[in-house]
């Protein structure tokens, strides 16, 4: 069987995990799938997949490969269209990665928009609150909250969001305005952090970085769960502004300790390619940045 056919289908089986789904995917027949996994398998001299009478699993080996092998397949569809002419037109699949809740709230809707402009275009979205290895994860953009450390990139400036703490005004009518960070240490906290301890929040007077570590009520990985103990009356919180700014706008929470605060989280949108970059990413960073450039939310 032909190579390239054999590490379509091997993709295909890997992420359906499932070899009828993969042959439906494919239209092709059951039995042209099994045999193309098996001589790749054959080939390469490893096990690839696991197989039992329920389910299909990936080896460790197979995990590996199946990174590799989308990447290969990605640029090799780039390298048909650059050749064949079409690396200006925007079509094609495309890859990114943002934070779960940005995701939600700003990313998402871009998404539809371009979709609905481009309709030979497929997007592959994977939002989730870790930083994510584009190359390994066969990915093309990434829309980051964070000074940037890997200079690999090209990293497009987009805005800024703040640290802000948060309390309700029932909350702060009750215990009084703190007026320094050291006064949050009598406070109880809902804290936002994946950490299975309480957070440092940092702040800054001047030139000088302050650290407060706040009593956790409650420590969550969910910057909603941790608003919700805030917006009851029952404690301060900290998220990023954007996180914050309906129940603010709504009067559920007020801003404290503004003058305190760090300094602003670069928003980016990064991409792996540069000017080499396909149509289809040339074009949704352009969309994009165009669009969280003119967000309010997004000018800290």
């Amino acid at each position: 069987m032909d190579r390239f056919l054999s590490l379509k289908i091997f993709v295909a089986v890997g992420e359906e995990q499932s070899f009828a789904a993969a042959a439906r995917r494919l239209a092709l027949s059951p039995p042209a799938v099994t045999r193309g996994v098996g001589a790749l398998e054959q080939a390469l001299g490893v096990r690839l997949l696991q197989r039992t009478t329920r389910i299909v699993r990936l080896t460790e080996a197979g995990a590996r490969y199946l990174l590799d092998c989308k990447r290969i397949l990605s640029e090799l569809e780039d390298a048909d269209q650059a050749v064949s002419g079409a690396q200006g037109q925007v079509r094609g699949t495309l890859g990114l990665t943002s934070s779960v809740l940005f995701g939600r709230a700003f990313v998402a809707p871009l998404l539809h928009a371009f979709l609905a402009q481009h309709p030979q275009v497929n997007i592959r979205a994977l939002f989730v609150d870790r930083v994510v290895d584009l190359i390994e994860e066969g990915l093309d953009i990434a829309v980051r909250i964070a000074h940037l450390a890997d200079a690999s990139f090209t990293a497009i400036r987009v805005g800024a969001v703040r640290n802000v703490v948060c309390a309700s005004p029932a909350f702060l009518k009750r215990h009084g305005v703190p007026r320094k960070p050291d006064d949050l240490k009598e406070l109880s906290a809902f804290c936002f952090s994946g950490d299975r301890t309480p957070p440092a929040w940092s702040f800054q007077d001047g030139k000088r970085t302050l650290s407060v570590r706040p009593s956790a009520r409650l420590v969550v990985n969910s910057p909603e769960v941790a608003m919700q103990g805030a917006i009851a009356g029952e404690g301060v919180t900290r998220v990023l502004s954007y996180q914050a700014a309906s129940a603010v706008k709504a009067g559920q929470l007020r801003v404290i300790l503004a003058e305190f605060e760090p300094d602003p989280l670069p928003i980016h949108v990064i991409h792996r390619e540069g000017k080499r970059a396909a149509a289809r990413v040339r074009a949704f960073v352009d969309f994009t940045v165009a669009e969280l450039r003119d967000n309010p939310l997004l000018k800290a």
